[in-house]
């Protein structure tokens, strides 16, 4: 197992980490930062998740760099993304946070997706995130990170920054879902 794929087992196993410091009330009180309160074990959770989002795009720094990219890597990078992504937004929805319907939407097209590169997994083909999945992903991660922490550096002048790049992030989710298959509906077809 070369770095990157390490990086990205890393990120799975930071997945519980972050899921206790959310979910469980330690008693730590709270932190104010820019104005916004904002509980200690969820800063210390949101904190996990930004380094776990972090090593989303070292791993694949590393591996492009460095010629490092397997067909593991391809599979696995992906996975770790959507299960670290799920956990959050399913955290999210627990503490009121997220509306029920954008999750279910959002985690039904990353299994959906997952589920046609099985399909192309199997048909000998692994097929990379491209550049409309990488700009959901991002919209993703700033949606979760600011609703994570009460939407940090925006709650103090009233923008509901968090509550905006939710629905950016649906918006490119169902986007770069409808494009993924489309563009794959050939092989989709061809094993029906």
């Amino acid at each position: 197992m070369n770095l990157p794929n390490k990086i990205t087992v890393s990120r799975v196993l930071l997945i519980p980490v972050f899921m206790v410091f959310m979910l469980v009330d330690f008693g730590f009180g709270t932190v104010t930062i820019v104005g916004t309160d904002i509980q200690t074990g969820h800063f210390i959770g949101g904190l996990i998740f930004i380094v776990a989002s972090i090593t989303d795009w070292l791993d694949g720094y590393i591996a492009r760099k460095y010629k490092l990219v397997t067909n593991m890597g391809k599979f696995l990078d992906p996975l770790a993304d959507k299960l670290l992504v799920s956990a959050a937004f399913i955290i999210l929805v627990e503490l009121g946070t997220a509306p029920a319907w954008i999750v279910i939407i959002i985690i039904s097209r990353e299994f959906a997706v997952t589920g046609l590169r099985l399909i192309l997994a199997g048909g000998g083909e692994v097929v990379a995130a491209n550049q409309l999945g990488k700009i959901k992903t991002v919209a993703q991660i700033l949606a979760i990170v600011s609703l994570l922490l009460n939407n940090i550096f925006f709650e103090s002048i009233g923008v509901p920054f968090g509550m905006i790049m939710l629905y950016i992030a649906l918006i490119f989710t169902i986007w770069s879902g409808v494009d993924y298959f489309y563009k794959n509906r050939r092989v989709l077809l061809e094993s029906m």
